[in-house]
């Protein structure tokens, strides 16, 4: 089992928002006014004389260059769940630890299944470092530890410094515990005063004594203490990959009214979610915006993408074109972005085929098209299962090959004929030469009316005047040398190109 622990959450959530913080002398704060509380300090701003749980004044004080920022929930719930992206990347199975209090009250962990890691990173030492290489570049830099069990890899994750790694082999497991303080072990306040009076403070003191007359004299709950420093405390096996459902939300400073800086702030949230989607190998395919108004109001947009992508300008634009619709009633406070992701798409070449698209190319270049063109406009058309001829309904377009058509038999003819339906219809412009057509002019045939065949009536809908239909099909070829459906709407009194042959 391994461990990816983040020491200080607080400070490592603001860095992974405003990387431009790094290298400067950085504190959170509980609140915004001078007599809130350092929560977390960085260490540019502890070598210059910054305290935590001192007031902001003080801080500021000792720190003409501090630079304060307000902590944040959002934030660091984004944070964890950006740790427990950085296991799965490594692992299908990752968990996030239960937050802690007290001393650990700051440090976020996430526990990852690291059996049978050889394969793939030829080394659990590999794995780790691995595992801490793809934390940092998601903006989260921690350490790595790797034992026999959850609580002994984060005991040893605590013991190591920042970005650094370790591996404790079974054999090393008990030398390892014997040494260590018995409050990285996560006792109760009451059993760990109990075995302080008694003079016990390391893990190799409290396994000299006996569990039976421990277990009488302190009750069950140092038993639970013993078995953890035994490292053979019963743990659940790790659950199944989350749902790729990924937020990022962010809580703001300031009030804004203006599109551009919450633009600048949303693009923020979308990169650290395009980033947290990639290392999963997932990509966007569809965006929920949630904002927090000011007077305690909220708003909502939802952006659906014609096929995944993971294109930050596509996104950025699609964002804008909805806010730019239907801009918030008020100042916001606060977003959140919620992105569901889509698995990337794999596709196997055909050898008797050209090559397609790329996947990713396809998505971004659809995206592109809805966001110019609409939603409602993309897709590919599909006849529904109604009587009416005309009708048709958009579904999504998939990049997945057609099967493969079997050869014609021998002497069937080369080719075939196919109609290919024009949803909606083209307008047309007809002049009659007796009971049918004997010109026409449209964007898809124009001319001369060669040769002619029909009509073939079809209605129906007479039982409703909104669902009435009554339709005049003629197959012409025009002197331009297309071949075109052309079609009579006795309801509406216009022509229009139906379908086309080719």
């Amino acid at each position: 089992m391994a461990c990816l622990r983040v020491a200080d959450l607080p400070l490592a959530a603001q860095l992974r928002a405003s990387p431009e913080l790094h290298g400067h002398p950085v504190a959170i704060a509980s609140g915004p006014d001078g007599r809130a509380e350092v929560v977390s300090a960085s260490p540019e701003a502890l070598r210059e004389g910054v305290r935590r749980l001192t007031t902001v004044a003080h801080a500021r004080a000792a720190c003409s260059r501090l630079c304060v920022r307000v902590a944040s929930p959002a934030l660091e719930r984004a944070a964890r769940e950006t740790l427990l992206d950085a296991g799965l990347s490594c692992a299908p199975r990752a968990e996030l630890a239960p937050l802690q209090s007290g001393v650990f009250g700051a440090e976020a962990c996430v526990f990852v299944d690291a059996s049978g890691v050889e394969a793939l990173f030829r080394s659990e030492a590999g794995f780790a470092t691995a595992l801490a290489a793809r934390a940092e570049g998601l903006g989260l830099a921690g350490s790595v530890a790797v034992a026999g069990s959850r609580t002994l890899a984060r005991i040893a994750a605590r013991r190591l410094e920042l970005r650094h790694v370790r591996v404790i082999p079974p054999d090393r497991e008990q030398a390892f515990l014997a040494a260590l303080p018995l409050e990285l072990l996560d006792p109760d306040d009451a059993v760990l005063d109990a075995l302080t009076r008694f003079g016990v403070r390391s893990v190799r003191e409290l396994l000299a004594l006996p569990a039976r007359a421990l277990g009488t004299r302190l009750g069950p709950d140092v038993l639970a203490l013993v078995e953890r420093a035994r490292g053979r405390q019963p743990e659940p096996p790790l659950p199944e990959a989350a749902p790729s459902r990924l937020v990022e939300a962010v809580d703001l400073e300031h009030e804004i009214e203006r599109l551009e800086p919450l633009m600048f702030a949303l693009q923020g949230l979308l990169s650290r979610l395009l980033a947290r989607l990639e290392s999963r190998r997932l990509a966007c395919s569809g965006l929920a915006l949630r904002l927090e108004l000011a007077g305690r109001g909220r708003a909502a947009r939802r952006v659906g993408l014609a096929a995944p992508t993971l294109d930050l300008r596509v996104l950025v634009r699609l964002l804008t074109q909805a806010l730019e619709s239907q801009p918030p009633e008020a100042a916001v406070l606060g977003a959140a972005l919620e992105a569901e992701g889509h698995a990337l798409v794999a596709s196997q070449l055909d050898l008797f085929r050209p090559d397609g698209p790329a996947p990713a190319s396809l998505g971004a270049t659809l995206a592109e098209l809805q966001a110019l063109c609409g939603a409602e406009r993309i897709g590919r058309p599909h006849p529904p299962d109604d009587h009416r001829p005309h009708l048709f309904e958009m579904r999504p377009f998939s990049s997945t090959p057609a099967p493969s058509q079997d050869e014609p038999p021998p002497g069937s003819p080369s080719s075939l004929l196919a109609t290919r339906a024009i949803r909606p219809p083209i307008p047309a412009e007809v002049r009659l030469q007796g009971t049918g057509p004997g010109w026409i002019r449209s964007t898809v045939a124009s001319g001369k009316v060669v040769h002619l065949a029909g009509p073939w009536r079809t209605t129906g809908g007479w039982w409703a005047p909104e669902s009435r239909y009554a339709y005049d099909y003629f197959d012409v070829l025009t002197s331009d040398g297309t071949l075109s459906r052309l079609r009579f709407d006795h309801v509406s009194r216009a022509w229009h190109v139906d379908a086309v042959y080719d």
